[in-house]
């Protein structure tokens, strides 16, 4: 990637909401683990340990970040905590684990699509102004 790439890409990213970001975020764990998916099919298990530690502190990230004031964030760490819980089964199990990857990411693009549901109404501000009546 050059350097135009890499500002307008920064850009990019300085410019999105925190719904946006927050889907971003989603898609790298999702490309994570998917990309993790493919080196245990191909035995490359360098790719693979490094695409689940990626995946892992993505999670982690995820569930630091999350406001425990809000009711919902009690069942997303609880979430969160099981998908970083089964991402080591699959890490020391391989494999036998390798099942475990495509429910992963079932989950993660799950949560990803409610996120992107939920930030594109939230951005919806939009009200309708009052129609006039002429003639």
């Amino acid at each position: 990637m050059n350097d135009y790439q890499k500002k307008y890409l920064e850009q990019s990213i300085m410019q999105m909401s925190q719904g946006e970001l927050l889907v971003l975020t989603f898609d790298e764990a999702i490309k994570s683990l998917k990309k993790a998916n493919l080196a245990l099919e191909d035995k490359n298990y360098d790719i693979f340990e490094e695409a689940l530690k990626k995946t892992t502190k993505i999670i982690r990230y995820l569930h630091n970040t999350l406001d425990m004031e809000q009711p919902i964030s009690r069942d997303l760490a609880r979430l969160y905590d099981f998908i970083t819980f089964d991402l080591g089964l699959v890490q020391a199990g391989r494999e036998r684990r390798q099942e475990e990857l495509p429910k992963l990411v079932d989950i993660l693009s799950d949560l990803r699509d409610g996120f992107l549901g939920a930030s594109k109404i939230a951005r919806d501000t939009h009200i309708p102004k009052e129609a006039k009546i002429v003639g």
